[in-house]
């Protein structure tokens, strides 16, 4: 199968995650931090490399300041909820995923009000727009680094600065960009950063993981068993344990140890022009389709790689059906968990069709694919 539907989740992994995750079940699968004995001290460690790995990734001072989680959405709640108060105000984006917008609707019922600030016509934020939206009372602004549905790359370096200087939080879902787009959380002035591991760090389904900048105090979703503090009836008062209860994903974190090695031996930059190379190819080989329009910004280097189409008196359900079926590719149609984004790019009622070629996918397969869509757009 032709996969091209790595902005859900990447595939195939690179080998060395299969091999971590395969030595860790049956050698050392065992509770870090539950114990003295080899294969305790050997998932700690274990678990300390994959912080450290994440740390240079992301240029983070203090690897503990990494708390691990199932997935982004995870810990993305994590800092909307355990942050916001009633009186707060908090900022998002008229194109964000479901994984923001839906916690932000809920803390309504904690007083905390929600606004937005709106995109421009190719689904990219300006400071200025974020600005307009801000007032006295605001202490958070969370955003999507780039969008799963029109690919656009925001300023989140001028952005929070911005912030920085204001005062204001600012979080950032990295969902998109996490291992395809370089991140800097000191440069980029990130207070709090929110990321899966199943997507462009390479690593199996059920990782993720939450920064929180020092002196930002968290209140935890969960609380219990943390290996530390067995003494207390509170929870444990510094990350990561305070954010870790309970018995930690330790095959999928080995795994993602492998594919954190992968990204950093190959390059973000590199795995980032590879991606966008492969989108640029397949929207130039687009451009003759009159049915079709491509969402997001008409500059390819402003993007990830993510390459949503609408398809204009065409329904992308049943075209992505038909390229699973007939042509063994595999897209995603929809909308994308994004109904915000959708509705900016004018395409809720029946979403769109997305292409999101990952780092091993070749110009051939983008080729075979421009010419199945061609096909079938053509033959209806």
């Amino acid at each position: 199968m032709i996969y091209l539907d790595n902005g859900a989740t990447s595939f195939p992994k690179p080998r060395i995650v299969h091999e971590e995750y395969e030595r860790c079940m049956r050698f050392y699968a065992a509770n870090a931090g539950r114990g003295a004995h080899k294969l305790s001290m050997m998932a700690a460690e274990k678990m300390w490399e994959a912080r450290t790995l994440l740390a240079t990734l992301f240029h983070i001072a203090l690897p503990e300041r990494i708390a691990f989680t199932e997935n982004c959405t995870a810990g993305l709640n994590i800092g909307l909820r355990g942050i916001l108060k009633s009186g707060d105000d908090l900022i998002i984006s008229d194109m964000e995923h479901n994984s923001v917008y839906r916690p932000a609707m809920a803390l309504a019922k904690n007083g905390v009000k929600t606004l937005f600030a709106v995109a421009d016509a190719e689904g990219m934020l300006s400071p200025q727009a974020i600005e307009k939206q801000i007032t006295p009372r605001t202490r958070m602004v969370c955003l999507q680094h780039a969008s799963n549905v029109g690919g656009g790359i925001n300023p989140i370096a001028e952005i929070g600065k911005m912030l920085r200087e204001k005062g204001i939080l600012f979080m950032v879902d990295a969902a998109q960009t996490a291992g395809c787009v370089p991140i800097d959380v000191e440069k980029d002035c990130i207070d709090i950063l929110a990321f899966p591991g199943h997507k462009g760090l390479l690593g199996p389904q059920g990782t993720g993981g939450i920064y929180i900048r020092p002196s930002i105090s968290v209140e935890p979703l969960t609380s219990g068993g943390t290996g530390s503090e067995s003494e207390s009836p509170a929870q444990p008062d510094f990350l990561p344990d305070r954010l870790e209860s309970g018995t930690q994903n330790l095959p999928g974190i080995a795994g993602l140890c492998g594919g954190l090695r992968y990204v950093l031996s190959h390059g973000v930059e590199a795995i980032s022009r590879h991606e966008v190379e492969l989108c640029t190819q397949l929207a130039s080989e687009l451009q003759s389709l009159k049915s079709v329009k491509c969402l997001g910004p008409a500059d390819m280097q402003k993007r990830v790689g993510v390459l949503s189409l609408q398809l204009i008196g065409k329904d992308p359900s049943t075209i992505a059906g038909i390229l699973n079926k007939n042509y063994n590719i595999a897209v995603r149609a929809g909308l994308h968990c994004a109904p915000l984004a959708a509705a900016h790019f004018g395409v809720l009622q029946n979403g769109s069709l997305r292409f999101s070629p990952g780092v091993f996918n070749t110009s051939a397969e983008i080729d075979y694919a421009a010419r199945a869509l061609r096909e079938i757009i053509n033959s209806e």
